[in-house]
């Protein structure tokens, strides 16, 4: 592994790593907002109201993932490929045009956050239509710097060595920049419509972001502590060949609610709970193996490898977090005998924020660490008191946010589904139980400790390159 930026790529790697935690802060933020509001309603009324501040909390969310997925890439191509990235000086172009049209969007939704709903405000203001909300003029520049990126990503494959990550990513990318095009028209049946997007939504999520965040981490683990390359390379087969047939027959899930038979019920719930198993087999596996070799390495006074420990603890944190999150709060929320009250309530939320801090944004905080550690050209990156307690926190914050969101979910099937059949009086009620109000409030507060964490978080992917424990 070159432990310096001796490369253009993880150069450019770092600068899309940076706008991601930038942008990461912004979530959290908008977040917090939010979670007041629900609490105060009339926090920030007609300023900054509650169905904006969402819309930035959510697609902060998916653009600083983004941001960390294609970093990400561009960090590690030259150590899977042996070669400088063709095209870096491109990717770079495309980092500043995608920067700037995020700014920009996300400009528009705080300040102008509203339009006469016509094709003008389609095209500058919002399309309306959740979690891709962007404009259409930011679709098209998001399609440009993707074709670019996967241009980069192709030319210097087929230049340099392809290893078995390397190919699984070619796929994985073509995959998820073809279904972003499915968001990029509407029909008028709405049901049509509503399919279309979900192919967008929950496909982007349920296959090609695990298939990413699984080649991600399976080259993490052999750069950090040095895990079989064969071992690795076997379980991305086997995720691709489950991930993508569960991602999208996982998907039918939604589709009864949309107007579509009601066997999606049975094979949605099904195969969506199967997402998250090859991960962690991957995962356990992997470590199976290098604990045995750490053994024998300390039954021989040799020092097992292991470089890069922030990183570690994080991708640690991802597979397990993506097990509970996607796999467990997934599960028991879509099982037909259970959707048919949880549908639409809180627990979506609940799965919805454990999912994606376990699933995806812990992994890609690892990668910031890595990232640091290309920055430094340490051999050896340690843990600090501000590496625990970002994590900690972080990890307590969004499970408490979770444990919160289930126990309001509990509330409304109670009392808005079970009781009073789930009409809009009843829909009001559970709004003003005291379970619903307790559990928001204590979503809050788990709110500011997830953010108290990201601010230990940022300090130390700031300051730990000159820590003692790293300067020994």
């Amino acid at each position: 592994m070159a432990n310096n930026l001796t490369y253009e790529s993880k150069k450019l790697g770092v600068m899309y790593f940076s706008v991601a935690a930038a942008l990461l802060g912004a979530q959290l933020l908008f977040g917090l907002v939010a979670g007041i509001q629900f609490v105060f309603p009339g926090f920030l009324f007609e300023v900054l109201d509650f169905n904006v501040a969402r819309m930035v909390h959510i697609n902060a969310l998916v653009v600083w993932l983004l941001y960390a997925m294609i970093g990400s890439v561009y960090y590690l191509l030259p150590d899977e490929t042996g070669i400088e990235t063709v095209g870096v000086g491109l990717g770079k172009l495309g980092f500043y045009v995608l920067t700037l049209a995020v700014t920009v969007v996300v400009l528009v939704y705080i300040l102008v956050q509203v339009g006469p709903a016509n094709h003008a405000t389609l095209w500058l203001i919002n399309e309306g239509r959740e979690y891709i909300e962007a404009p259409r003029w930011a679709d098209i520049g998001i399609v440009v710097v993707v074709l670019i990126f996967l241009a980069n990503v192709y030319l210097t494959a087929i230049k340099g060595e392809r290893t078995g990550i390397i190919t699984v990513l070619m796929a994985d990318l073509l995959a998820l920049a073809g279904l972003y095009l499915a968001g990029m028209f509407y029909t008028e049946n709405i049901s049509m419509d509503q399919y279309w997007w979900w192919w967008v939504i929950h496909l982007w999520v349920e296959a090609t972001w695990e298939v990413f965040v699984a080649s991600i981490i399976g080259w993490a683990l052999i750069k950090t502590i040095g895990a079989n390359r064969q071992i690795v390379e076997m379980w991305l087969w086997i995720e691709v060949a489950m991930l993508f047939g569960s991602g999208i027959l996982g998907i039918g899930h939604h589709y009864f609610w949309i107007g579509t038979p009601e066997y999606w019920w049975e094979i949605g719930a099904l195969f969506s709970a199967l997402e998250p198993v090859p991960l962690v087999a991957m995962f356990v596996h992997v470590m199976y193996d290098w604990g045995k070799e750490a053994g024998i390495k300390k039954g021989a006074g040799e020092k097992p490898m292991m470089n890069n420990t922030p990183a570690f603890m994080w991708f640690v944190g991802s597979a397990f977090g993506n097990f509970l999150g996607a796999g467990v709060w997934g599960f028991f929320h879509t099982l037909p005998q259970m959707n048919i009250y949880t549908h639409g309530t809180q627990f979506t939320a609940a799965h919805g924020h454990l999912a994606f801090f376990g699933a995806f944004a812990m992994a890609m905080i690892a990668m910031f660490y890595m990232g640091v550690q290309g920055t430094t050209g340490k051999k050896e990156l340690k843990m600090t008191f501000a590496s625990k307690m970002g994590f900690a926190l972080l990890c307590i914050g969004v499970v408490g946010m979770t444990v919160s969101l289930t126990i309001a979910g509990y509330g409304q099937v109670m009392v808005e589904r079970a009781q009073m059949g789930a009409t809009w009086e009843a829909y009001f009620i559970s709004q003003n139980s005291h379970w619903f109000l307790q559990a928001m409030g204590w979503r809050l507060v788990m709110g500011v400790v997830t953010l108290v964490g990201f601010l230990y978080l940022v300090y130390d992917l700031l300051t730990i390159r000159n820590s003692k424990v790293n300067n020994q």
